[in-house]
């Protein structure tokens, strides 16, 4: 069986972001859930930096909200294409980022 093609989003966030008063990244989560999407995940980063800022790293005595946040997630190219004016709407300020993927294992059953 030919490997099958999916779509792969990522959304690079900030933890102090929000939507609506909540955390932006389980608004995301908790939107790409009620739309059905296959997959989903939500990464808190140790160190990193957003847009040309410096890079910011985790230390326990710090609750800054500056470390990035990064959302994947992965569905069919239709399935992308309806959940991501939303997304954009949410995330306006963020990158995101649309790939094209193979599917090495597994299934979008």
């Amino acid at each position: 069986m030919p490997d099958a093609m999916a779509v792969q989003v990522t959304i690079y966030l900030n933890e102090a972001d929000q939507w609506r008063h909540r955390p932006l990244h389980m608004e995301i989560l908790n939107y790409l859930r009620k739309e059905n999407v296959f997959a989903a995940t939500a990464i808190h980063c140790v160190a990193g930096f957003l847009g040309r800022h410096n890079v910011e790293t985790a230390h326990l005595v710090d609750t800054g909200g500056k470390l990035p946040v990064i959302i994947i997630f992965v569905d069919t190219d239709e399935h992308v294409n309806r959940v991501l004016p939303t997304l954009k709407e949410m995330a306006a300020h963020r990158l995101i980022v649309r790939e094209n993927v193979v599917l090495e294992q597994g299934n979008l059953e």
